[in-house]
């Protein structure tokens, strides 16, 4: 693994330098499959490289993770984790130069995500926001759901990568509204999460196996990809992340004060979110998101468990 950061300038050609900066549970797997295809890796991490990634080079800041890069890719946890590393001292936007992508693959504000990528262009970069579902088991398998805002040009440079990473890829439309879909993303599952566990309590308190009552409606129109990862997860009392819950609760702060600002109503996010609030309050936000059922399950002093 090379010590130092070293910098060339963009030249076309089918082996790209990429900076990858966010090698978390999600982050890691990801960059692994832009090192695989052989790419050029360019990292910045304070601990140890991930497994796989042994082949990137360590940059000693941000800004020479984007002098290096000509794409860097951000997978972070908020939006003030963004906002630090773009925009800090010797963050990515003093390494930027005309011609390089920032590729913001975290789940942040949609607003200030549209300030970020206006600060972005005035360095001569372009900006994409890339938000994905589909947790640790996406991340791992190169199946997640990417959503992108920006223009069509930069979608077009970018796309092949994107396909190393995920399956389903659309660009929504301008910068900002990749972060939008995502939000909506996260009200959708943060509902069938609590749906599911609301179900599978009711069965499990009624005395019917729910395990058995899963599988059965899988073969309905019930049937749904929260209930049979998550809904097993629940039976199973596997509920280690995967996606935290403290992350899924920024989401749904993010989609209720985007409501409020827009003065939209959303009932049942709220909901979502306080019983998300329970599980923080017990000290289980670093759970998966699927832990959503023990807040349901402390109110009803009845465990979901396999028959």
């Amino acid at each position: 693994m090379n010590e130092l950061c070293g910098f060339q300038p963009f030249t076309e050609r089918s082996s790209m330098k990429l900076g990858f900066i966010g090698l978390g549970i999600m982050g890691a797997p990801m960059a692994q499959h832009l090192l695989a295809a052989g790419h050029e890796m360019f990292v910045r991490t304070r601990s140890k490289v991930p497994e796989g990634l042994q082949g990137a080079t360590v940059c000693a800041t941000n800004a020479d993770v984007a002098r290096a890069a000509d794409i860097i890719f951000l997978m972070l946890p908020d939006t003030p984790d963004v906002q630090t590393v773009l925009f800090s001292k010797d963050g990515v936007a003093e390494g930027l130069s005309a011609g390089k992508v920032v590729v913001d693959m975290s789940s942040i504000s949609p607003i200030d995500t549209k300030a970020f990528a206006q600060q972005v262009n005035a360095k001569g970069a372009e900006y994409l926001d890339a938000p994905v579902s589909g947790g640790e088991v996406g991340a791992k398998a190169a199946s997640l759901t990417i959503m992108v805002g920006g223009t069509d040009d930069t979608f077009a440079r970018v796309k092949p990568l994107f396909e190393l990473m995920g399956k389903n890829i659309t660009h929504v439309g301008g910068n900002g509204d990749g972060q939008t879909t995502k939000v909506a993303n996260q009200i959708i599952v943060a509902l069938n999460i609590a749906a599911v566990g609301e179900a599978l309590l009711f069965a499990s308190k009624a005395g019917a196996d729910p395990a058995k009552v899963r599988a059965a409606l899988m073969g309905g129109f019930a049937s749904s990809r929260i209930l049979e990862v998550h809904g097993e997860r629940m039976i199973k009392r596997t509920f280690n992340p995967g996606f935290r819950i403290a992350l899924h609760q920024k989401d749904l702060g993010l989609a209720l004060s985007g409501a409020k600002a827009m003065g939209v109503a959303l009932p049942q996010t709220a909901s979502a979110a306080q019983l998300m609030q329970v599980c923080a309050a017990q000290g289980w936000d670093q759970l998966d998101h699927s832990a959503l059922v023990k807040s349901l399950e402390l109110m009803a002093s009845h465990e979901v468990s396999e028959g």
